[in-house]
């Protein structure tokens, strides 16, 4: 085989390839928090909705200096009952923690403090409807950085994903 004819069964092969991987690339995102169950995601068509994962970009002191691209699951939705309780923390340190529910449904209790010791102020919300163009985000890990610390999220603010992986 000449060297022209291995250069183009190349670039048949390799051309293809490049072009899927740019056009699929920048729809994937790659999850590297243990607090969603999946590692790949793509972005859905669709409404948001209870149970749904979805990406915004999150600007708080806590997650640092710059905004940060997170994913976290839906877990109550606009007109829901959405009610937090204040109790003393199990934790060493003293404080409070919220627990929270969305109508009866358990979702999550926050912490008093960082995993290094720094005060973690918590939503005290009471007990309230969630407002519409608005959603509490959550995880089912523990230790989550979700609603519970920076509150409810404008569904604007938000991308719907699916998992891939």
């Amino acid at each position: 085989m000449t060297r022209h004819a291995r250069l183009g069964i190349t670039l048949m092969v390799s051309l293809p390839i490049a072009m899927a991987a740019a056009l699929l690339l920048p729809n994937i995102v790659i999850v590297m928090s243990p607090s969603i169950d999946a590692w790949l995601l793509r972005r859905a068509p669709g409404p948001v909705s209870r149970g749904d994962l979805v990406s915004f970009t999150l600007t708080h002191p806590i997650a640092g200096a710059e905004p940060v691209n997170v994913t976290k699951k839906v877990r109550c939705m606009p007109g829901e009952l959405l009610r937090s309780v204040e109790r003393i923390s199990r934790s060493s340190g003293g404080g409070t923690d919220g627990w929270y529910y969305c109508g009866d449904r358990f979702l999550a209790i926050s912490r008093p403090r960082t995993r290094d010791g720094r005060a973690l102020a918590h939503l005290n919300w009471g007990e309230k409807r969630i407002p519409a163009g608005y959603v509490y985000l959550g995880s089912d890990h523990p230790d989550g950085f979700d609603s519970r610390y920076y509150g409810l999220v404008a569904t604007r603010r938000l991308t719907r994903m699916e998992k891939i992986l």
